[in-house]
């Protein structure tokens, strides 16, 4: 699976079948019962509208503007919907795998006291709770991924802040990719709401480095499934 942009099918019955972003960029409806659930307010408005241009819509969609999807004839069960969301939710589970058992092993490193082993404390427990997250939602969709044998070079505090960078950026692009994919609702709300914590972890370090915050500019570039599992492949054993 790749994520080149929202997948072009149809539901059984021959009904048109859109992705979530698809959905809540043409109804106005749907988009105020997701806000809701996003915990409303301008904040949520904003993500979204982030989220609709960095994936190919518009500011015009995300005021109700009609937006349209090509036809390939494919059909879509809701079963193989769910497939398709799980796909990319145990993509994601397998990338906070990682995260998570980073942050953990740089802690037992030695290599940050203070202020600093603070901070990659917070992170990690953050990474943490998106891995508890997204094994329950893998759950009820069907099989989590399983978790991977890891390994990462911590050879100097340097080194593992410009890793972290490396690895946070990365993990924001590939939610970014992914959100146009995403059939439910629900499950895009939590993948902004990861994509977003990952960003700001991902700007507090290239900050730290002496890097921009937004290495992208004003809009966040996503990455494909593909581009992601090829970079943080010589992170996993097995």
């Amino acid at each position: 699976m790749t994520s080149e942009g929202p997948v072009p099918v149809r539901a059984k019955g021959g009904a048109p079948a859109t992705t979530a972003l698809e959905e809540l960029s043409r109804d106005p409806s749907s988009r105020m019962r997701f806000l809701k659930l996003m915990g409303g307010g301008a904040a949520g408005a904003g993500a979204l509208s982030v989220f609709l241009a960095a994936c190919g819509g518009s500011d015009d969609n995300a005021a109700g503007t009609t937006a349209t999807s090509g036809d390939t004839g494919e059909t879509m069960t809701q079963a193989e919907q769910a497939a398709g969301d799980l796909a990319i939710v145990n993509y994601a589970l397998t990338l906070e795998y990682l995260e998570a058992d980073f942050y953990a092993k740089v802690v037992d490193s030695g290599l940050f006291k203070g202020a600093q082993l603070e901070v990659i404390k917070v992170f990690g427990d953050h990474e943490a709770q998106h891995v508890t997250a997204l094994e329950g939602t893998a759950s009820k969709l069907g099989e989590p991924a399983a978790m991977p044998e890891t390994t990462f070079p911590l050879s100097s505090a340097k080194s593992v802040l410009e890793l972290a960078a490396t690895v946070e950026n990365l993990g924001a692009a590939a939610y970014l990719g992914q959100a146009g994919r995403i059939m439910d609702k629900e499950i895009l709300a939590a993948a902004l709401a990861i994509h977003t914590v990952e960003a700001r972890h991902a700007a507090a370090l290239n900050t730290l480095l002496g890097k921009t915050s937004t290495p992208d500019g004003a809009f966040a570039a996503p990455a494909s499934m593909d581009d992601v599992l090829a970079k943080v492949k010589p992170f996993i054993v097995s």
